[in-house]
């Protein structure tokens, strides 16, 4: 594997979880009342402020 394709996985991979974790910021932004009717599924925890996944990009299939 040359070092140019690992660079590009890389900048692929990043790009990716780069934008997850915009529309998730996105969707946090909404109203509990909001993300409950789209079904996302930390909305009952938003009182704990417990986020998972955050800034795990490095690794992540």
């Amino acid at each position: 594997m040359s070092i140019l394709s690992s660079l590009g996985r890389i900048a692929t991979e990043f790009n990716a979880a780069r934008a997850r974790y915009q529309t998730e910021r996105a969707i946090r932004s909404l109203p509990i009342e909001l993300q409950k009717d789209i079904g996302w599924p930390e909305a009952s925890d938003a009182k704990t402020g417990t986020r998972y996944g955050i800034g795990t990009w490095a690794g992540a299939k």
